[in-house]
């Protein structure tokens, strides 16, 4: 199982609305709308890499609003 961070930039006064479509998103294990450079961070838990980034380019990226993402994958194992 691979865990990711995708961090979102989202165009003025869409994040709310975004968060709600991120959630739906099979893929997603958590969003959070947050301060900072971005405006939403997604959890993001898929069976390889290549579906990460299946859902990053064609799931997040494609949605109205979303500028910008930056993916980053986790390094550790952690089984919980």
């Amino acid at each position: 199982m691979v865990h990711a961070f995708i961090m979102v930039k989202t165009a003025a006064g869409k994040s709310e609305g975004l968060l709600s479509q991120i959630t739906d998103i099979e893929s997603v294990a958590g969003a959070h709308i947050v301060a900072g450079n971005y405006d939403i961070i997604i959890e993001i838990d898929a069976p390889e890499v290549y579906d990460v980034l299946k859902a990053v380019s064609s799931d997040i990226q494609g949605l109205d609003g979303v500028t910008d993402t930056k993916t980053y994958i986790a390094m550790d194992q952690n089984d919980g």
